[in-house]
């Protein structure tokens, strides 16, 4: 039986993005490196492609709305498949990282425990 394969790291990121509030790209960049602490500093070059293919997925819907500066801007929604979806992945992200810092804090050459 094939091993389930677990969402990428970056689409789990942009999708709890998205959870709050519809974004455009730019700000999703913005907002990322806020909430990380600068930790994540996304490219346009990854974030594109990580939102076409959950456009593609069904997870997320783009549409265009005027900003108040008059300019035209995409911005991206979550659906809801997408927030059913950011749920699941999410519990299994933290189920993973848990594990590993059960791990981690068992080292003794790392003094956590």
């Amino acid at each position: 039986m094939a091993k389930k394969q677990t969402m990428d790291h970056a689409q789990l990121l942009v999708l709890s993005l998205l959870a709050g509030e519809d974004m455009y790209g730019y700000q999703m960049i913005v907002e990322l490196s806020r909430r990380s602490d600068h930790t994540f500093e996304m490219k346009e070059g990854t974030l594109y492609p990580v939102l076409h293919g959950l456009e593609r997925e069904g997870l997320v819907e783009a549409y265009q709305q005027e900003a108040p500066t008059g300019r035209v801007r995409k911005y991206y929604h979550l659906t809801r498949r997408g927030a059913a979806v950011l749920k699941e992945e999410a519990q299994v992200w933290q189920t993973y990282s848990g594990a590993v810092n059960a791990v981690l804090r068992a080292c003794p050459a790392l003094g956590l425990a």
